[in-house]
């Protein structure tokens, strides 16, 4: 079996610990848009799992948004869901709430434990597709496991 880099083996271990059973699979292509990643993975751009980091903007907390490759967040409308408008950190801050860069951002595992909330569209599908740590590492999931897993509340994005 190929080794996987730190990142996706990162990915893995923290799978394990939720009880979510995943293959980290490093594609040749990248994965960092879901429209990469929906070629590399040879899927709808739909089951794509962007995960994407948001803070309050009054409070600065910060929110981990699971959404749809096909869907754009509705800032507006998800912040009337939080209850307080949001901001989008720049890449640095990302990666210091995550432990993980852009592109590469997995729904769980991040250096602190972030609120979470799944898009309802991702729950259509048998499979999704989301980042595992690097632009290049995925993994497949049932959306319902990985929404158990990640402890993320359902809500509308759009």
């Amino acid at each position: 079996m190929q080794s996987l880099p730190p990142g996706a083996l990162k990915v893995q271990a923290a799978a394990e610990q939720l009880g979510l059973v995943i293959s980290v699979r490093e594609m040749s292509q990248s994965t960092r848009t879901a429209e990469e990643a929906a070629a590399a993975c040879g899927v709808r751009v739909g089951q794509i799992v962007k995960s994407l980091v948001f803070t309050g903007a009054a409070t600065g907390k910060p929110y981990l948004l699971l959404v749809s490759g096909s869907n754009r967040v509705n800032e507006k409308g998800v912040a009337a869901h939080l209850g307080e408008a949001l901001k989008r950190p720049d890449a640095n801050a990302v990666r210091e709430l995550t432990g993980f860069a852009v592109g590469g951002i997995p729904p769980f595992g991040h250096k602190s434990r972030l609120p979470t909330f799944i898009d309802r569209d991702l729950l259509q599908y048998e499979v999704v597709w989301a980042a595992a740590g690097t632009p290049l590492a995925v993994f497949a999931a049932d959306p319902a496991k990985l929404r158990d897993a990640a402890d993320a509340a359902v809500i509308d994005v759009k």
